[in-house]
């Protein structure tokens, strides 16, 4: 659980230094998405507002698996099983 938490706060680290804007008012800071941080890092049910912000944060999904920084994170096989779960497809870039 440590380790897991350890991951969450790199990976956040690692989204305030490079990831830009995508698409029409849609702000891409992965931070948005720390609801979604106990449902990828257990096996907690996706809360509602981790829906909301995930599908928010869809036009920014491809430019968070292309960056090097986040793609071990969101290509996990929990991130993908929340994503679904959410009801968002997850993105074919």
């Amino acid at each position: 659980m440590v380790k897991s938490v350890m991951c969450a706060v790199v990976l956040v680290a690692l989204v305030l230094i490079g990831v830009g804007r995508v698409a029409e008012a849609v702000n891409c800071v992965a931070t948005e998405l720390t609801p979604c941080l106990p449902a990828i890092t257990s096996k907690d049910r996706p809360t509602d507002a981790c829906c909301k912000k995930l599908k928010e944060q869809k036009p920014c999904l491809c430019g968070y698996v292309k960056n090097p920084a986040l793609r071990q994170y969101v290509n996990s096989p929990r991130a993908r099983e929340v994503v679904t779960t959410c009801g968002v497809a997850y993105p074919t870039c």
